[in-house]
């Protein structure tokens, strides 16, 4: 179950649409840039442990 939560679309701009003040509109634009900065962050650790590692020369 949590698996197939995991791969919902969400509509971004129906949730807006129907947002009930400002608040709610940036918690849910925050909410959608929270898994992309995630990645991006796993990204660029395993970059600098491949540099690291390419530098000492294993």
């Amino acid at each position: 179950m949590k698996l197939i939560s995991l791969f919902q679309k969400v509509d971004i701009a129906e949730k807006i649409k129907e947002a009930p003040d400002s608040g709610y509109q940036i918690g849910v634009l925050i909410g959608s840039f929270i898994p992309f900065l995630f990645l991006a962050g796993v990204a660029y650790w395993m970059y600098i442990k491949a540099k690291k590692r390419d530098k000492n020369g294993y």
